[in-house]
Protein backbone atom coordinates (compact mmCIF):
# COMPACT_ATOMS: atom_id res chain seq x y z
CA UNK A 1 0.00 0.00 0.00
CA UNK A 2 3.16 1.94 0.08
CA UNK A 3 1.42 4.36 -3.31
CA UNK A 4 -0.20 7.43 -4.58
CA UNK A 5 -3.98 6.12 -4.54
CA UNK A 6 -4.99 8.52 -6.75
CA UNK A 7 -4.62 12.50 -8.03
CA UNK A 8 -7.45 13.68 -5.72
CA UNK A 9 -6.74 11.16 -2.47
CA UNK A 10 -2.78 12.11 -3.13
CA UNK A 11 -3.77 15.53 -2.70
CA UNK A 12 -5.85 14.92 0.33
CA UNK A 13 -2.93 13.25 2.27
CA UNK A 14 -0.77 16.04 1.61
CA UNK A 15 -2.91 18.51 2.86
CA UNK A 16 -3.75 16.30 5.43
CA UNK A 17 -0.10 15.51 6.50
CA UNK A 18 0.71 19.61 6.55
CA UNK A 19 -2.28 20.86 8.45
CA UNK A 20 -3.05 18.39 11.24
CA UNK A 21 0.68 18.16 12.65
CA UNK A 22 0.20 20.63 15.51
CA UNK A 23 4.20 20.79 15.89
CA UNK A 24 4.79 17.13 17.44
CA UNK A 25 7.53 15.46 16.30
CA UNK A 26 7.87 12.10 14.63
CA UNK A 27 9.22 9.39 16.01
CA UNK A 28 12.48 8.27 13.73
CA UNK A 29 12.59 5.26 11.00
CA UNK A 30 14.28 3.24 13.66
CA UNK A 31 11.31 3.15 16.38
CA UNK A 32 8.88 2.96 13.88
CA UNK A 33 7.66 -0.71 15.07
CA UNK A 34 7.34 0.62 18.41
CA UNK A 35 4.64 2.47 18.11
CA UNK A 36 2.70 -0.70 17.27
CA UNK A 37 3.01 -1.27 21.78
CA UNK A 38 1.45 2.11 22.03
CA UNK A 39 -1.90 0.92 20.04
CA UNK A 40 -5.03 0.00 21.92
CA UNK A 41 -7.63 -2.10 19.95
CA UNK A 42 -11.13 -2.02 21.16
CA UNK A 43 -14.68 -3.41 19.76
CA UNK A 44 -18.05 -2.87 20.93
CA UNK A 45 -20.43 -4.87 21.14
CA UNK A 46 -22.33 -2.63 18.09
CA UNK A 47 -18.94 -3.91 16.19
CA UNK A 48 -17.68 -0.39 15.87
CA UNK A 49 -14.12 -0.76 16.26
CA UNK A 50 -11.74 2.11 17.74
CA UNK A 51 -7.88 1.94 16.75
CA UNK A 52 -6.18 4.24 19.49
CA UNK A 53 -2.77 5.40 19.25
CA UNK A 54 -1.26 7.35 21.97
CA UNK A 55 0.92 10.32 21.34
CA UNK A 56 1.61 12.47 24.04
CA UNK A 57 4.11 14.76 22.69
CA UNK A 58 1.23 18.00 22.59
CA UNK A 59 -2.02 18.00 24.24
CA UNK A 60 -3.99 17.85 20.95
CA UNK A 61 -5.97 14.70 19.47
CA UNK A 62 -6.68 13.88 15.84
CA UNK A 63 -9.93 11.40 14.83
CA UNK A 64 -10.60 9.94 11.75
CA UNK A 65 -13.85 8.11 11.36
CA UNK A 66 -13.46 5.44 8.41
CA UNK A 67 -16.92 4.64 6.65
CA UNK A 68 -16.09 1.02 4.72
CA UNK A 69 -18.55 2.49 1.55
CA UNK A 70 -17.60 4.50 -1.61
CA UNK A 71 -18.88 4.85 -4.99
CA UNK A 72 -17.91 1.36 -5.74
CA UNK A 73 -20.55 0.35 -3.64
CA UNK A 74 -23.18 2.46 -5.61
CA UNK A 75 -25.46 0.94 -8.41
CA UNK A 76 -27.33 2.45 -11.70
CA UNK A 77 -29.34 5.71 -10.65
CA UNK A 78 -27.68 5.86 -7.59
CA UNK A 79 -23.96 7.11 -8.21
CA UNK A 80 -22.44 9.75 -6.45
CA UNK A 81 -24.26 9.12 -3.39
CA UNK A 82 -21.30 8.35 -1.61
CA UNK A 83 -20.13 11.85 -1.95
CA UNK A 84 -23.45 13.28 -1.15
CA UNK A 85 -22.87 12.18 2.29
CA UNK A 86 -19.20 13.63 2.03
CA UNK A 87 -21.46 16.92 1.95
CA UNK A 88 -24.42 15.60 4.39
CA UNK A 89 -21.56 15.09 6.99
CA UNK A 90 -21.75 19.04 8.50
CA UNK A 91 -25.42 19.42 7.92
CA UNK A 92 -26.38 18.67 11.80
CA UNK A 93 -28.44 16.46 13.71
CA UNK A 94 -32.27 16.30 15.32
CA UNK A 95 -30.12 18.81 17.86
CA UNK A 96 -27.83 20.73 15.80
CA UNK A 97 -27.95 23.31 12.92
CA UNK A 98 -32.18 23.45 13.71
CA UNK A 99 -34.28 26.34 15.20
CA UNK A 100 -37.04 24.16 15.22
CA UNK A 101 -36.85 20.25 14.45
CA UNK A 102 -40.72 18.99 14.48
CA UNK A 103 -41.39 22.01 12.11
CA UNK A 104 -38.75 21.58 9.88
CA UNK A 105 -39.09 18.07 9.23
CA UNK A 106 -42.73 18.75 8.48
CA UNK A 107 -41.83 21.06 5.64
CA UNK A 108 -38.58 18.86 4.95
CA UNK A 109 -41.80 16.00 3.88
CA UNK A 110 -43.45 18.45 1.74
CA UNK A 111 -40.17 19.00 -0.19
CA UNK A 112 -39.71 15.11 -0.45
CA UNK A 113 -43.11 15.33 -1.62
CA UNK A 114 -43.12 18.18 -4.63
CA UNK A 115 -39.33 16.53 -5.41
CA UNK A 116 -40.84 13.08 -6.17
CA UNK A 117 -44.04 14.51 -8.06
CA UNK A 118 -41.32 16.49 -10.57
CA UNK A 119 -39.13 13.41 -11.02
CA UNK A 120 -42.77 11.27 -11.96
CA UNK A 121 -43.58 14.00 -14.57
CA UNK A 122 -40.27 13.78 -15.94
CA UNK A 123 -39.98 10.14 -16.33
CA UNK A 124 -42.79 10.79 -19.21
CA UNK A 125 -39.99 12.42 -21.20
CA UNK A 126 -41.79 14.09 -24.42
CA UNK A 127 -44.92 13.47 -22.98
CA UNK A 128 -44.54 15.68 -19.65
CA UNK A 129 -46.39 18.46 -19.05
CA UNK A 130 -44.14 21.63 -18.89
CA UNK A 131 -46.26 23.77 -17.57
CA UNK A 132 -47.02 21.78 -14.40
CA UNK A 133 -43.06 20.95 -14.15
CA UNK A 134 -42.79 24.61 -14.06
CA UNK A 135 -45.59 25.12 -11.14
CA UNK A 136 -44.57 22.15 -9.18
CA UNK A 137 -40.34 23.85 -9.80
CA UNK A 138 -41.93 27.00 -8.36
CA UNK A 139 -43.66 25.27 -5.40
CA UNK A 140 -40.22 23.40 -4.76
CA UNK A 141 -38.33 25.93 -4.41
CA UNK A 142 -40.45 28.15 -2.49
CA UNK A 143 -40.51 24.87 -0.14
CA UNK A 144 -37.12 25.00 -0.26
CA UNK A 145 -36.75 28.71 0.95
CA UNK A 146 -39.15 28.00 3.88
CA UNK A 147 -36.87 25.00 5.12
CA UNK A 148 -34.30 27.22 5.07
CA UNK A 149 -35.55 29.69 7.95
CA UNK A 150 -35.44 27.01 9.92
CA UNK A 151 -31.57 25.95 9.51
CA UNK A 152 -28.93 27.13 11.23
CA UNK A 153 -25.98 27.42 9.38
CA UNK A 154 -22.70 25.87 9.80
CA UNK A 155 -23.86 25.02 13.31
CA UNK A 156 -21.57 22.25 13.57
CA UNK A 157 -18.16 23.59 12.59
CA UNK A 158 -18.74 26.40 14.65
CA UNK A 159 -18.81 24.25 17.53
CA UNK A 160 -16.00 22.36 16.61
CA UNK A 161 -14.26 26.10 16.08
CA UNK A 162 -15.06 27.86 19.20
CA UNK A 163 -13.87 24.27 20.87
CA UNK A 164 -10.46 24.95 19.78
CA UNK A 165 -11.14 22.07 16.96
CA UNK A 166 -9.37 22.20 13.40
CA UNK A 167 -9.18 20.74 10.42
CA UNK A 168 -12.70 19.76 9.94
CA UNK A 169 -12.91 17.69 6.60
CA UNK A 170 -14.53 14.76 5.24
CA UNK A 171 -13.16 13.03 1.68
CA UNK A 172 -14.34 10.41 -0.55
CA UNK A 173 -13.07 7.93 -2.98
CA UNK A 174 -14.06 4.58 -4.52
CA UNK A 175 -13.42 2.79 -1.34
CA UNK A 176 -13.83 4.80 1.37
CA UNK A 177 -15.41 8.18 2.91
CA UNK A 178 -13.55 9.43 6.09
CA UNK A 179 -15.10 12.16 8.33
CA UNK A 180 -11.50 14.22 10.23
CA UNK A 181 -10.96 16.88 12.64
CA UNK A 182 -8.31 17.41 15.46
CA UNK A 183 -9.32 19.28 19.18
CA UNK A 184 -7.09 19.59 22.17
CA UNK A 185 -7.05 16.91 24.15
CA UNK A 186 -9.20 17.80 26.81
CA UNK A 187 -12.09 18.04 24.51
CA UNK A 188 -12.06 14.16 24.09
CA UNK A 189 -15.28 13.79 25.61
CA UNK A 190 -16.90 16.61 23.15
CA UNK A 191 -16.10 14.77 20.50
CA UNK A 192 -17.35 11.42 21.48
CA UNK A 193 -20.92 13.85 21.72
CA UNK A 194 -20.39 15.06 18.55
CA UNK A 195 -19.78 12.11 16.54
CA UNK A 196 -21.83 9.81 18.12
CA UNK A 197 -24.58 12.45 17.48
CA UNK A 198 -23.73 13.01 13.90
CA UNK A 199 -23.92 9.21 12.89
CA UNK A 200 -26.98 8.22 15.69
CA UNK A 201 -29.40 11.34 14.73
CA UNK A 202 -28.29 12.49 11.04
CA UNK A 203 -30.75 14.84 9.27
CA UNK A 204 -30.06 15.17 5.33
CA UNK A 205 -31.12 18.78 5.80
CA UNK A 206 -30.84 21.07 2.81
CA UNK A 207 -30.58 17.94 0.81
CA UNK A 208 -31.31 19.54 -2.58
CA UNK A 209 -29.33 22.46 -2.42
CA UNK A 210 -26.26 20.49 -1.45
CA UNK A 211 -26.96 18.15 -4.83
CA UNK A 212 -27.09 21.66 -6.42
CA UNK A 213 -23.63 22.29 -5.39
CA UNK A 214 -21.88 18.59 -6.35
CA UNK A 215 -23.39 18.67 -9.50
CA UNK A 216 -21.75 22.56 -10.06
CA UNK A 217 -18.70 20.67 -8.84
CA UNK A 218 -19.21 17.95 -11.85
CA UNK A 219 -19.33 20.56 -14.40
CA UNK A 220 -16.67 22.35 -13.12
CA UNK A 221 -14.28 19.26 -12.77
CA UNK A 222 -15.49 17.04 -15.59
CA UNK A 223 -17.44 18.49 -17.95
CA UNK A 224 -15.47 22.03 -18.23
CA UNK A 225 -12.14 20.01 -17.86
CA UNK A 226 -10.44 18.28 -20.36
CA UNK A 227 -8.50 15.63 -18.00
CA UNK A 228 -11.94 15.46 -16.26
CA UNK A 229 -13.63 14.43 -19.48
CA UNK A 230 -10.76 12.51 -20.49
CA UNK A 231 -10.67 10.91 -17.00
CA UNK A 232 -14.46 9.68 -17.20
CA UNK A 233 -13.52 7.98 -20.78
CA UNK A 234 -10.96 6.12 -19.84
CA UNK A 235 -12.16 4.55 -16.42
CA UNK A 236 -15.70 3.64 -18.49
CA UNK A 237 -13.20 2.02 -21.09
CA UNK A 238 -10.89 0.31 -19.05
CA UNK A 239 -13.91 -1.53 -16.53
CA UNK A 240 -17.15 -2.61 -18.04
CA UNK A 241 -18.31 -4.20 -15.34
CA UNK A 242 -16.66 -3.21 -12.51
CA UNK A 243 -17.96 -0.23 -10.42
CA UNK A 244 -14.42 1.58 -11.32
CA UNK A 245 -16.08 2.89 -14.24
CA UNK A 246 -18.03 5.23 -13.28
CA UNK A 247 -16.93 8.53 -11.31
CA UNK A 248 -16.85 9.67 -7.27
CA UNK A 249 -18.80 12.68 -7.99
CA UNK A 250 -21.16 10.38 -9.86
CA UNK A 251 -23.42 10.48 -13.24
CA UNK A 252 -25.03 13.97 -13.80
CA UNK A 253 -28.73 12.56 -14.49
CA UNK A 254 -28.00 10.38 -11.28
CA UNK A 255 -27.52 13.14 -9.58
CA UNK A 256 -30.68 15.39 -10.95
CA UNK A 257 -32.94 12.17 -9.64
CA UNK A 258 -31.13 11.07 -5.93
CA UNK A 259 -33.71 11.65 -3.32
CA UNK A 260 -34.17 11.90 0.16
CA UNK A 261 -35.44 9.04 0.98
CA UNK A 262 -33.04 6.83 -1.21
CA UNK A 263 -30.21 8.54 0.34
CA UNK A 264 -31.38 7.64 4.15
CA UNK A 265 -31.92 3.92 2.58
CA UNK A 266 -28.28 3.93 1.96
CA UNK A 267 -27.04 5.30 4.76
CA UNK A 268 -29.07 2.73 6.83
CA UNK A 269 -27.24 0.03 4.47
CA UNK A 270 -23.64 0.87 5.03
CA UNK A 271 -23.26 3.98 8.28
CA UNK A 272 -23.48 0.84 10.49
CA UNK A 273 -21.33 0.85 13.84
CA UNK A 274 -19.81 -2.43 12.48
CA UNK A 275 -19.37 -0.64 9.01
CA UNK A 276 -17.12 1.65 10.58
CA UNK A 277 -13.85 2.06 12.27
CA UNK A 278 -13.04 4.61 14.04
CA UNK A 279 -9.03 6.03 14.35
CA UNK A 280 -7.64 8.33 17.59
CA UNK A 281 -4.20 9.89 17.93
CA UNK A 282 -2.84 11.86 20.13
CA UNK A 283 -2.62 12.57 24.31
CA UNK A 284 -4.83 10.21 25.08
CA UNK A 285 -5.60 7.95 27.54
CA UNK A 286 -7.03 4.26 26.16
CA UNK A 287 -9.26 3.38 29.03
CA UNK A 288 -10.39 6.68 28.91
CA UNK A 289 -11.49 6.64 25.33
CA UNK A 290 -13.23 3.10 25.73
CA UNK A 291 -15.46 4.55 28.46
CA UNK A 292 -16.76 7.42 26.80
CA UNK A 293 -17.33 5.19 23.64
CA UNK A 294 -19.53 2.65 25.34
CA UNK A 295 -21.22 5.54 27.10
CA UNK A 296 -21.53 7.67 23.40
CA UNK A 297 -21.28 5.10 20.60
CA UNK A 298 -22.96 2.06 22.77
CA UNK A 299 -26.44 2.41 21.80
CA UNK A 300 -26.45 2.11 18.35
CA UNK A 301 -27.64 -0.48 17.00
CA UNK A 302 -25.58 -2.96 15.04
CA UNK A 303 -26.86 -3.57 11.25
CA UNK A 304 -26.73 -6.11 8.94
CA UNK A 305 -23.15 -6.17 7.62
CA UNK A 306 -23.35 -5.02 3.68
CA UNK A 307 -21.96 -7.68 1.16
CA UNK A 308 -18.67 -6.69 -0.80
CA UNK A 309 -18.42 -5.93 -4.21
CA UNK A 310 -18.45 -9.12 -5.86
CA UNK A 311 -18.48 -7.80 -9.17
CA UNK A 312 -15.28 -8.71 -10.73
CA UNK A 313 -13.50 -7.16 -14.42
CA UNK A 314 -13.30 -9.76 -16.87
CA UNK A 315 -9.84 -10.12 -18.34
CA UNK A 316 -10.20 -7.80 -21.51
CA UNK A 317 -9.40 -9.65 -24.84
CA UNK A 318 -7.23 -7.06 -26.30
CA UNK A 319 -6.23 -3.11 -26.15
CA UNK A 320 -8.89 -0.58 -25.81
CA UNK A 321 -8.60 2.84 -27.02
CA UNK A 322 -10.65 5.82 -26.58
CA UNK A 323 -10.53 9.47 -28.45
CA UNK A 324 -11.74 12.53 -26.57
CA UNK A 325 -11.66 15.82 -28.83
CA UNK A 326 -11.11 19.21 -27.23
CA UNK A 327 -9.82 22.50 -27.50
CA UNK A 328 -7.14 21.55 -25.01
CA UNK A 329 -3.06 20.60 -25.60
CA UNK A 330 -3.00 16.71 -26.84
CA UNK A 331 -3.02 14.61 -23.09
CA UNK A 332 -2.07 10.76 -22.97
CA UNK A 333 -3.18 8.54 -20.62
CA UNK A 334 -2.35 4.77 -20.34
CA UNK A 335 -3.46 1.94 -17.87
CA UNK A 336 -2.93 -2.02 -17.67
CA UNK A 337 -5.08 -3.74 -15.14
CA UNK A 338 -3.51 -5.27 -12.46
CA UNK A 339 -4.03 -7.13 -8.60
CA UNK A 340 -5.40 -4.96 -5.23
CA UNK A 341 -2.82 -3.89 -2.90
CA UNK A 342 -3.25 -6.65 -1.27
CA UNK A 343 -2.24 -8.80 -3.31
CA UNK A 344 1.41 -9.65 -3.05
CA UNK A 345 3.00 -8.53 -6.31
CA UNK A 346 2.00 -4.99 -4.62
CA UNK A 347 5.47 -3.64 -3.93
CA UNK A 348 6.72 -4.33 -7.38
CA UNK A 349 3.81 -2.11 -9.10
CA UNK A 350 4.89 0.93 -6.99
CA UNK A 351 8.54 0.08 -7.75
CA UNK A 352 7.66 0.40 -11.50
CA UNK A 353 5.52 3.41 -11.00
CA UNK A 354 8.73 4.78 -9.21
CA UNK A 355 11.35 3.60 -11.98
CA UNK A 356 9.81 4.73 -14.67
CA UNK A 357 7.06 7.93 -14.01
CA UNK A 358 8.11 8.85 -10.19
CA UNK A 359 9.24 12.38 -10.57
CA UNK A 360 12.06 13.98 -12.07
CA UNK A 361 14.39 11.45 -11.51
CA UNK A 362 12.41 8.67 -12.98
CA UNK A 363 13.17 7.26 -16.34
CA UNK A 364 10.28 8.68 -18.61
CA UNK A 365 11.12 12.12 -17.42
CA UNK A 366 14.65 12.48 -18.00
CA UNK A 367 13.88 10.75 -21.69
CA UNK A 368 10.85 12.38 -22.61
CA UNK A 369 11.15 16.11 -20.68
CA UNK A 370 15.02 16.52 -20.18
CA UNK A 371 16.79 15.32 -23.06
CA UNK A 372 14.07 14.69 -26.18
CA UNK A 373 11.77 17.52 -24.86
CA UNK A 374 9.07 15.98 -26.65
CA UNK A 375 6.85 15.95 -23.21
CA UNK A 376 6.43 18.82 -20.61
CA UNK A 377 4.84 16.29 -17.92
CA UNK A 378 4.91 12.95 -17.60
CA UNK A 379 4.51 10.36 -14.74
CA UNK A 380 3.41 7.52 -13.47
CA UNK A 381 0.77 5.86 -10.93
CA UNK A 382 0.76 2.96 -9.38
CA UNK A 383 -2.86 2.28 -8.47
CA UNK A 384 -5.54 4.06 -10.58
CA UNK A 385 -7.87 4.60 -9.53
CA UNK A 386 -8.22 2.89 -5.99
CA UNK A 387 -6.85 -0.20 -4.41
CA UNK A 388 -9.41 -2.09 -2.62
CA UNK A 389 -10.13 -4.03 -5.74
CA UNK A 390 -8.08 -5.26 -8.93
CA UNK A 391 -7.14 -1.78 -10.38
CA UNK A 392 -4.68 -0.18 -13.01
CA UNK A 393 -1.10 1.01 -13.03
CA UNK A 394 -1.46 4.19 -15.23
CA UNK A 395 1.06 6.55 -17.03
CA UNK A 396 0.57 9.84 -18.62
CA UNK A 397 2.41 12.86 -20.64
CA UNK A 398 1.64 16.17 -21.88
CA UNK A 399 3.14 16.68 -25.12
CA UNK A 400 5.27 19.82 -25.26
CA UNK A 401 4.35 21.98 -28.39
CA UNK A 402 4.36 20.33 -31.80
CA UNK A 403 5.07 17.03 -29.84
CA UNK A 404 2.15 14.53 -30.06
CA UNK A 405 1.11 12.25 -27.92
CA UNK A 406 2.13 9.06 -30.29
CA UNK A 407 5.62 10.01 -29.66
CA UNK A 408 5.68 10.18 -26.13
CA UNK A 409 3.38 6.60 -26.27
CA UNK A 410 6.13 5.05 -27.86
CA UNK A 411 8.67 5.99 -25.61
CA UNK A 412 6.39 4.71 -23.21
CA UNK A 413 6.37 1.13 -24.53
CA UNK A 414 10.00 0.97 -25.08
CA UNK A 415 10.94 1.68 -21.53
CA UNK A 416 8.26 -0.72 -20.38
CA UNK A 417 9.86 -3.28 -22.60
CA UNK A 418 13.32 -2.54 -21.00
CA UNK A 419 12.08 -3.25 -17.52
CA UNK A 420 10.91 -6.95 -18.93
CA UNK A 421 14.18 -8.24 -20.32
CA UNK A 422 16.73 -5.87 -18.52
CA UNK A 423 16.58 -6.14 -14.54
CA UNK A 424 16.29 -2.93 -12.40
CA UNK A 425 20.16 -2.43 -11.42
CA UNK A 426 20.99 -3.02 -7.40
CA UNK A 427 21.63 1.06 -7.56
CA UNK A 428 17.99 1.95 -8.43
CA UNK A 429 16.50 -0.10 -6.66
CA UNK A 430 17.85 0.68 -3.42
CA UNK A 431 16.94 4.00 -4.17
CA UNK A 432 13.43 2.85 -5.03
CA UNK A 433 13.47 1.78 -1.26
CA UNK A 434 15.06 4.44 0.07
CA UNK A 435 12.11 6.62 -1.18
CA UNK A 436 9.32 4.06 -0.82
CA UNK A 437 10.42 4.37 2.85
CA UNK A 438 10.71 8.29 2.86
CA UNK A 439 6.92 8.52 1.88
CA UNK A 440 5.77 5.76 3.93
CA UNK A 441 7.33 7.32 7.02
CA UNK A 442 6.05 10.79 6.10
CA UNK A 443 2.45 9.79 5.95
CA UNK A 444 2.95 8.70 9.48
CA UNK A 445 4.68 12.07 10.63
CA UNK A 446 1.14 13.43 11.66
CA UNK A 447 -1.72 12.68 14.05
CA UNK A 448 -4.19 13.33 11.62
CA UNK A 449 -1.67 10.93 9.05
CA UNK A 450 -1.61 8.16 11.14
CA UNK A 451 -5.25 7.79 12.03
CA UNK A 452 -6.18 7.75 8.37
CA UNK A 453 -3.37 5.32 7.47
CA UNK A 454 -5.07 3.07 10.48
CA UNK A 455 -8.21 2.82 9.94
CA UNK A 456 -7.05 2.06 5.79
CA UNK A 457 -4.81 -0.50 6.74
CA UNK A 458 -7.76 -2.21 9.07
CA UNK A 459 -10.43 -1.98 6.66
CA UNK A 460 -8.34 -2.67 3.10
CA UNK A 461 -6.05 -4.85 4.34
CA UNK A 462 -8.06 -6.47 7.17
CA UNK A 463 -5.72 -5.67 9.87
CA UNK A 464 -4.00 -2.62 11.35
CA UNK A 465 -1.07 -4.44 12.33
CA UNK A 466 -0.43 -4.59 8.26
CA UNK A 467 0.57 -0.59 8.82
CA UNK A 468 4.23 -2.40 10.29
CA UNK A 469 5.01 -4.77 8.10
CA UNK A 470 4.93 -2.09 5.25
CA UNK A 471 8.52 -1.69 5.51
CA UNK A 472 9.56 -5.73 4.98
CA UNK A 473 7.65 -5.53 1.90
CA UNK A 474 9.36 -2.92 0.70
CA UNK A 475 12.62 -4.53 1.80
CA UNK A 476 11.63 -7.99 0.30
CA UNK A 477 11.23 -6.52 -3.24
CA UNK A 478 13.24 -7.93 -6.31
CA UNK A 479 14.49 -6.90 -9.25
CA UNK A 480 13.42 -10.34 -10.42
CA UNK A 481 9.49 -9.43 -8.68
CA UNK A 482 9.31 -6.10 -11.03
CA UNK A 483 9.94 -8.40 -13.48
CA UNK A 484 7.69 -11.23 -13.41
CA UNK A 485 4.93 -7.87 -12.70
CA UNK A 486 5.93 -6.57 -15.68
CA UNK A 487 5.51 -9.29 -17.92
CA UNK A 488 2.90 -10.91 -16.31
CA UNK A 489 0.55 -7.27 -16.46
CA UNK A 490 2.05 -4.90 -18.93
CA UNK A 491 1.40 -6.46 -22.14
CA UNK A 492 -1.20 -4.79 -24.95
CA UNK A 493 -4.30 -7.13 -24.31
CA UNK A 494 -3.89 -5.89 -20.85
CA UNK A 495 -3.91 -2.18 -21.54
CA UNK A 496 -6.35 0.87 -22.07
CA UNK A 497 -5.01 3.88 -23.58
CA UNK A 498 -7.01 6.91 -23.72
CA UNK A 499 -6.09 10.64 -25.71
CA UNK A 500 -7.19 13.94 -25.68
CA UNK A 501 -7.04 15.17 -29.83
CA UNK A 502 -6.93 18.93 -30.02
CA UNK A 503 -9.52 20.32 -32.05
CA UNK A 504 -9.54 23.85 -33.72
Amino acid sequence: MFKKRCFALSLVLVSLLFSFSFGQKSKPLDSFKGMEKDITEYTLPNGLKFIILERHEAPVVSFCTYANVGSNNEVTGITGISHIFEHMAFKGTTDISTKDYEKEKIVMAKEDSLFNEILMERDKGDRADQERLKKLQDEFSKTQDEAGKYVVSNQFGAIVEEAGGVGLNAFTSDDQTCYIYSFPSNKLELWMALESDRFMHPVLREFYKEKDVIMEERRLGIESSPFGKLFEEFMAAAFKSHPYHHQVIGHMSDLQSITRHQAQDYYKKYYIPNNLTIGIVGDVNPKEVIAFAQEYFGSIPRGEYPSPVRTVEPPQLGEKRIEVEDKSQPILLIGYHRPNTNNSEDPAFSAIADYLGGGRTSRLYKILVKEKKIAVQVGAIPAFPAEKYPTLIAFYAVPAKDHSNQECEDIIYQEIEKIKTDPISTEDLNAIKTRAKANFIRQLKSNMGMGIQLTSYQVISGDWRNLFKELDRINSLAPSDIQKAANEYLKKTNRTVGEIVTTK
